[in-house]
C-alpha cells in the first residue's frame, strides 16, 4: 500500500483542502498520515477524520519583533528533527503540504529524507512557510492564475482548491431547522475566520434591528464572541464555529459577509453565493486576503469592502445592494471555467510516488 504524509496547520485554511485529497486518496487505496502541530487546529480537525496524527514541535514564522522569535527557531529545529525521524519510520511515497508555519520542519524532513515534496498555495502570494519551502518542494500547485508569476515555471501548476465534497452536500431544510428560520426573508451567513471577527461582529450588532427587518442572520463569531444579549433574538443565530452543520446552513444562506480566505471564498463559489468580503488590512496580515478579494471583484463573484470603511450603515447599504445585484453576480460564478482540483492535484500525486 502506498503512503502520502499531509502537512499544514495553524488555520482551517490550511488543514480543509486536505481532507477533500484525503478522502479521493483512500479511494484509490492509499495509506494516510498527517503531521502537524501538538497544539494547533488541525489536530483536531484530522482526528475527526480518523487519520493517524503525529504531532511535532514547531514555531511561529514572524514578520514582526516578538520575543519568543529568539525562542521558536529551537522550536523549529526540534520540529526537524522529530520530522526527519518520523518520516524515516513512516517511509512515505510522497509528502503534501499545504502551508502554515507546521509544514516547514517537515518539508526540511522530507528533503533530508529525499522524499518528494508538492505543496500547494491557497492565495494569489506565496506566504512566508511556503516562501522557504518552495525551493524544497517537487511541484508547486497554486490556486490563482495570477499566481504563475510568484513561483519558478518549472515547477508551478495552475490546479484551483481543492473543495471538500462534504460542503456540497449540505440539505436546506436542516439549516433552517437548524436556526429555527423560515423562508418568507432571505438568509445572510457572516464568517470572521477561524477566530472571528472583532470589528465585523460589532458592525453586524451595532445595526441588528435594521438588518433583521429585511434579512435572518446565522453569525458564525468566533469562540468567546456569542453576545448573550442577543440570545434568542428571533432571526438571528449565533454559532462560535460550525462544522458538521456548516454544509446545511449554507444550503439555505442567500448572501455571505466573509474575510477573504482562500479556502472559505472558493467554497462559496462552488455553491454560487453571492459574498461581500471584508479582507483583513495591511495592518493585520501580509495582505494576501486584499488579493484574493480583487481577484474575485475582477471576476464578478463578489463585492469588497475594506476593514477601514466598514460601519453599521456601510454594512447596511452595501448588503442591499448585493442582494438586488444577485442574479448578476451567480450568472458569473455559472459561467467560470474552473477545472477538479481534487482530480488534477491526486493525478499529480500519483504520477510522482510512481516515479519515486
Amino acid at each position: 500500500m502506498k503512503t502520502i504524509v499531509f502537512t499544514g496547520g495553524g488555520s482551517a485554511g490550511h488543514v480543509t483542502p486536505n481532507i477533500a485529497l484525503m478522502h479521493k486518496l483512500k479511494e484509490l487505496g492509499w495509506e494516510i498520515k498527517y503531521i502537524g502541530s501538538a497544539t494547533g487546529i488541525e489536530k483536531d480537525i484530522i482526528e475527526r477524520e480518523g487519520v493517524p496524527f503525529y504531532p511535532i514541535s514547531s514555531g511561529k514564522l514572524r514578520r514582526y519583533f516578538d520575543l519568543k522569535n529568539f525562542k521558536d527557531p529551537f522550536r523549529v529545529m526540534k520540529g526537524v528533527y522529530e520530522s526527519y525521524r518520523l518520516l524515516r519510520r513512516l517511509k512515505p511515497a510522497i509528502v503534501f503540504s499545504k502551508g502554515g508555519f507546521v509544514s516547514v520542519p517537515v518539508v526540511l524532513g522530507s528533503r533530508m529524507n529525499k522524499v518528494p515534496v508538492i505543496i500547494h498555495e491557497s492565495d494569489m502570494t506565496p506566504g512566508l512557510a511556503n516562501k522557504i519551502s518552495i525551493p524544497m518542494a517537487t511541484k508547486v500547485c497554486v490556486t490563482f492564475p495570477e499566481s504563475l508569476q510568484h513561483v519558478n515555471k518549472e515547477k508551478a501548476v495552475l490546479t484551483g482548491l481543492p473543495i471538500r465534497e462534504h460542503i456540497r452536500s449540505g440539505k436546506a431544510s436542516k439549516g433552517y431547522q437548524l436556526c429555527d428560520f423560515h423562508k418568507q426573508k432571505p438568509v445572510i451567513l457572516i464568517m470572521g475566520g477561524s477566530l472571528g471577527s472583532q470589528v465585523i461582529n460589532q458592525a453586524v450588532r451595532g445595526n441588528l434591528p435594521r438588518l433583521l427587518e429585511q434579512f435572518q442572520i446565522v453569525h458564525l463569531c468566533g469562540k468567546g464572541n456569542i453576545a448573550a444579549e442577543f440570545a434568542g433574538t428571533r432571526g438571528y443565530k449565533q454559532f462560535e464555529y460550525l462544522n458538521e452543520e456548516l454544509p446545511d446552513v449554507l444550503a439555505m444562506t442567500d448572501l455571505v459577509i466573509s474575510r477573504a480566505g482562500a479556502t472559505s471564498i472558493y467554497e462559496f463559489l462552488v455553491l454560487e453565493k453571492p459574498m461581500l468580503l471584508i479582507p483583513l488590512s495591511l495592518q493585520a496580515s501580509r495582505g494576501d486576503q486584499i488579493l484574493n478579494a480583487k481577484s474575485f471583484q475582477k471576476a464578478g463573484y463578489a463585492d469588497v469592502m475594506q476593514e477601514d470603511e466598514l460601519t453599521a450603515e456601510s454594512l447596511q447599504s452595501r448588503l442591499e445592494a448585493l442582494y438586488a445585484n444577485r442574479e448578476t453576480y451567480k450568472a458569473a460564478m455559472q459561467s467560470r471555467n474552473d477545472s477538479d482540483a481534487v482530480a488534477a492535484i491526486v493525478k499529480l500525486i500519483e504520477s510522482y510516488s510512481l516515479s519515486s
